[in-house]
């Protein structure tokens, strides 16, 4: 049997819902490379999935089937979970078509490695300097107005503030999603953005976000 240790995928998360825009999304960092092609999973009308820590990737369509299926974020997550003999290493945070949010940790990942959930949003990490990443992340999501992009990315600078992955830091990721607010309308990715690799990850998300927004505003 092939060692799960050999993919871990160590870091810390936010997944998010804006019930007004009906935008869903999820914002990473971590000490990996190219965590945005791992991590984040979302589609609009059925919610978004965060999976980590010895990443299982099948949990991001898998979870947004269920979730397009009507299931709850409890349900999908309770049912992914079930369902993988390597549970006790991955971790999970998942937000629904209603906002419901769920987080699960396995009791074999590495310290300090745990999650918070509140309306709308779940985070989580592993491998942090502390509980602090996620308490920051979850009252910064809280606290901060504006657009769910805008708000994932300010929780996840918070999170690095207050300590983040113990281990530094490598990528970032952005994804958000809305119905038909992709490129020309074609799809729902309205924010796909990703830093694969630099030494100061989300500084250079937070710069390319910004350049992104500035190309939306000249288009409308």
């Amino acid at each position: 049997m092939k060692d799960l240790r050999e993919n871990v995928v160590a870091t810390f998360s936010i997944v998010g819902y804006d019930p007004e825009t009906k935008e869903w999304g999820i914002a990473v960092q971590s000490k990996f490379l190219a965590v945005g092609s791992v991590v984040p999973w979302a589609q609009a009308g059925a919610g978004a999935v965060a999976t980590q820590s010895y990443a299982n990737t099948t949990f991001g369509p898998e979870g947004l089937k269920l979730l397009a299926e009507g299931k709850t974020a409890a349900e999908a997550l309770e049912i992914l979970i079930e369902g993988d003999p390597g549970r006790a290493l991955r971790q999970v945070g998942i937000v629904d078509r209603q906002g419901n949010a769920a987080s699960y940790t396995g009791e074999k990942c590495h310290d300090w490695a745990g999650g918070v959930t509140g309306r709308c949003y779940a985070a989580q990490g592993n491998i942090l300097v502390s509980e602090e990443t996620v308490q920051a992340m979850a009252r910064a999501f809280e606290g901060t107005e504006g657009e769910l992009a805008f708000r994932l990315l300010e929780a996840l600078d918070a999170g690095q503030r207050a300590g983040g992955d113990a281990r530094g830091r490598q990528s970032a990721a952005l994804l958000v999603v809305q119905e038909k607010a992709g490129y020309g309308g074609f799809n729902d990715r309205k924010v796909d953005l990703r830093v694969d690799d630099h030494g100061q990850p989300i500084t250079e998300l937070k710069r390319i976000f910004a350049l992104h927004q500035e190309i939306v505003r000249r288009s409308n």
